[in-house]
């Protein structure tokens, strides 16, 4: 009869376990458990002896006193990602946990269903834990070999104006030109406040073979002067660029009246190695520029590294943070902490803290989150089998009732 209790108790707990991954199917980044049952000690009423020349040995005689619970596993299947299109919700495809924080403690989850609070920190909206990770100084660099911390978003934070100090030029000088023929393109050259003054660069093919005169212009009254050096370049017989040869750019200063208020002169370097001369059509154009004017942030976007990339006003890009990710040796052995969250045990090992796609760890996906991976049919079948295993071991209990009447029957 005890056995028969000891079976009727775990399997209660078989059932509590099923019905708690099934009440989780459609829990964001849920991690289903798995119950194991051990035999108890068993009894011993005759031990195994040994061989002897005469007669084989005889295996021992043991009486089984029940079972017991084995333990209560997670499993850390990964779950199917499902898409929302919301920006700051993100999934890990791989092994690793983001890393929360509120205050004091620390959790680890697969939950990225995240949001930027009032204060521009990225944080989970329904306990306020806020997301860990590295954020940009101001010139843009992150340590990741610095501890982690609260990832900042900040919106509507200004971006200073960077002067245009280098612009690359790409395209066709046609050989088929006559002499005086002209292609020109136009930049925008930006000065230290910001402002853009757009300058002309005008090529004309020169009388000498494979040779291109350089004059510059602009339309700006703030602009006094623009002075390009050197001002002639020469192609090889091939159509290659020979003078000046690569990576020597040319120097552009552009001289701007002190009624602007910006300062002057700007000075520009003007990549031209990729500038050919082959019979084909001529077009000319600024394929980099890196100066701009002032702007705000006004998106973001995070890439599969966990990288965060700035999106400003003025179209420029710029880092703004990394994501965290935290890897266990033994992720089996973090305990739940509620609201989808582990914490670390003595069992599961530290945190191994890096970066996204690194190490063994799971890229990020944005706008889409981590689904359950429980298994209905599965779940389904052990609730049949809870169920019976129940059944089975009251109907142990009944019997050996039957048989105790029976024996106080005897009496009688």
């Amino acid at each position: 009869m005890f056995a028969a209790i000891a079976g009727l108790r775990n399997h209660i707990t078989y059932m509590d376990v099923v019905g708690n991954n099934i009440a989780n199917v459609n829990t964001t980044a849920f991690k289903a458990s798995r119950v194991t049952f051990q035999d108890m000690m068993s009894q011993t009423q005759t031990g195994a002896s040994a061989p002897t020349e005469n007669r084989g040995g005889t295996n021992p005689i043991q009486v089984g006193l029940g079972m017991t619970l084995g333990g209560v596993d997670v499993l850390q299947a990964q779950g199917s990602l499902q898409s929302t299109g919301k920006l700051t919700d993100f999934a890990i495809q791989g092994n690793g946990f983001f890393i929360l924080r509120d205050g004091a403690r620390e959790f680890y989850s697969r939950d990225g269903a995240f949001d930027v609070a009032v204060s521009g920190e990225m944080v989970n909206p329904t306990n306020g834990f806020k997301v860990q990770g590295w954020s940009a100084d101001p010139s843009g660099a992150i340590d990741v070999t610095s501890p982690v911390g609260a990832i900042n978003i900040p919106f509507g934070q200004a971006i200073a104006a960077q002067p245009t100090t280098d612009v690359t030029f790409a395209g066709n000088l046609d050989a088929r030109l006559a002499t005086g023929a002209t292609i020109a393109t136009t930049v925008d050259i930006f000065d230290s406040l910001g402002a853009a003054h757009p300058v002309t660069v005008t090529f004309t093919k020169n009388a000498a073979p494979n040779t291109w005169d350089i004059a510059t212009s602009s339309s700006d009254t703030n602009v006094t002067g623009v002075v390009p050096a050197p001002a002639q370049i020469v192609f090889d017989n091939a159509g290659v660029l020979q003078t000046p040869a690569a990576p020597t750019p040319l120097a552009l200063t552009t001289t701007l009246a002190a009624a602007s208020g910006a300062g002057s002169p700007v000075t520009s370097d003007i990549k031209i190695s990729s500038i050919t001369q082959f019979a084909t059509s001529g077009q000319m154009s600024a394929t980099f520029n890196n100066g701009y004017s002032a702007g705000s942030l006004v998106s973001f976007s995070v890439g599969p590294g966990g990288d965060i990339t700035g999106i400003f006003s003025n179209g420029t890009n710029r880092p703004l943070g990394q994501m965290a990710m935290a890897l266990f040796t033994n992720a089996g052995g973090l305990q739940r902490a509620g609201a989808n969250n582990f914490e670390a045990t003595s069992n599961s090992g530290i945190p191994i803290i890096g970066t996204p796609g690194t190490g063994g760890r799971g890229s990020v996906g944005t706008g889409v989150l981590e689904g359950s991976n429980t298994d209905l049919a599965r779940e389904f079948t052990n609730v049949v089998m809870a169920q019976r295993g129940f059944q089975a071991s009251s109907k142990v209990i009944s019997t050996a009732d039957e048989i105790l009447q029976d024996l106080v029957n005897l009496k009688r």
